[in-house]
């Protein structure tokens, strides 16, 4: 059985740390594992945006910014000759990511955690710490 595992990545130092340790850490696993690389875009307001632009206008921009968020991710999974599967979505991101890992059937979510520690991660509302409670598979924080 092949695990599934959904990778999430702003394009932050820390995100790709967390992607450079699944790569390390591969041999953890029997078979390669299905990776799923995700990116989600916060959405933008619509109310005055939609009445200057139109919706495809708005779906192209999210489309390229999260392009370059998942660039160099993309990059390194490629250059380690791990197969991976991208997704883009917009929406709060620990909520998508949950939701997206339940609807894949992912076995882990692995994700960077910025290091805020756990008394402002709790002020700040980080998106690892509503993952971690949110999730209902194991999640891998990398730091």
């Amino acid at each position: 059985m092949t695990i599934k595992i959904l990778l999430p990545v702003d394009g932050s130092p820390c995100a790709l740390r967390a992607v450079d340790h699944l790569i390390a850490h591969s041999n953890w696993f029997r078979d390669l594992p299905e990776i799923h690389l995700l990116h989600v875009h916060p959405p933008i307001p619509i109310g005055r945006v939609q009445a200057h632009i139109g919706k495809e206008t708005l779906h192209a921009y999210y489309r390229e910014e999260s392009q370059v968020q998942l660039k160099e991710a993309q990059d390194k999974l490629d250059a380690a000759g791990r197969f991976h599967t991208t997704h883009i979505h917009v929406g709060q991101p620990a909520e998508v990511i949950v939701r997206l890992a339940g609807e894949l059937g992912c076995d882990l979510i692995c994700l960077g955690a910025h290091g805020l520690g756990a008394l402002a991660g709790v002020v700040t509302g980080s998106v690892a710490s509503r993952v971690l409670h949110l999730a209902n598979c194991p999640v891998l924080l990398v730091k």
